[in-house]
C-alpha cells in the first residue's frame, strides 16, 4: 500500500495526501522543508520524513528558477520561454477577502501596478505588463497570514492565489484544469 501523510498547519490538520500529491505540493511552494506531517500517529518536519526529505534536494543547484504555483501547476517550468509575450501588456481581474488587513495597502499596490479601477471593495480590475507571478508577488506582501487572494490574467487564461490552504488549492487546481481541458477539446 502507497504512503499518505497528513499535513498540520496552523492547528488544523489537511489530507491524507498520496506521495504523488505531496511532490506537487513541494514543486508549488506548499509544502516546505519545515512543514509538519505525519505518516502515521508523530509529526516532524517534512525534511525529516525519509520518503519527503529528497524532495527539498536540488536536482541542479545552477538552475535556479521562480517556483510559482497557478492553476497550470508550476508556471517557472515556461518562465524565460516567450520573453515577448512576458512584457506584452495584460489584464488582471483581482479579489481578496482581506480579514488582517486593511484594504488599503493592497489596494495602493494595485494602483501602482499600472491603470485600474476598483470593480467592488475587494476586486479590481488592473492593465499592466506584469507576469502574474510577478503581480501575485507583489500584492502577497501587503497581505496578512488569514488574507486571501485571487488572480486572474484574462489575456492568457491564467490564475494565481494565495491563502486558501492545501485542500482549496487542489480543489481550485482541479476545477480550473477541467475547463481549460474541456475548453480545448471544443
Amino acid at each position: 500500500m502507497a504512503s499518505i501523510w497528513t499535513i498540520k498547519a496552523n492547528g488544523s490538520i489537511f489530507g491524507p495526501y498520496t506521495l504523488d500529491q505531496m511532490r506537487s505540493f513541494a514543486v508549488e511552494g506548499r509544502l516546505a522543508p519545515h512543514s509538519l506531517v505525519s505518516s502515521g500517529a508523530d509529526y516532524r518536519t517534512a525534511a525529516e520524513d525519509a520518503d519527503l526529505a529528497s524532495l527539498f534536494r536540488p536536482a541542479q543547484p545552477a538552475a535556479q528558477r521562480p517556483i510559482f504555483f497557478t492553476a497550470e501547476g508550476d508556471i517557472g517550468k515556461t518562465y524565460g520561454k516567450r520573453e515577448a509575450e512576458a512584457n506584452s501588456q495584460s489584464r488582471f481581474v483581482i479579489v481578496a477577502d482581506m480579514k488582517s488587513r486593511s484594504i488599503s495597502g493592497l489596494e495602493e499596490e494595485i494602483f501602482r501596478c499600472g491603470p485600474s479601477i476598483a470593480l467592488t471593495p475587494q476586486s479590481w480590475l488592473l492593465s499592466t505588463e506584469m507576469s502574474i507571478n510577478a503581480l501575485r508577488n507583489a500584492l502577497v506582501q501587503k497581505l496578512g497570514r488569514i488574507d486571501v487572494l485571487f488572480v486572474v490574467d484574462v489575456m492568457r487564461n491564467k490564475a494565481a492565489w494565495f491563502g486558501y490552504g492545501p485542500e482549496a488549492d487542489s480543489r481550485i487546481r482541479r476545477i480550473w484544469q477541467d475547463a481549460q481541458k474541456s475548453h480545448a477539446a471544443e
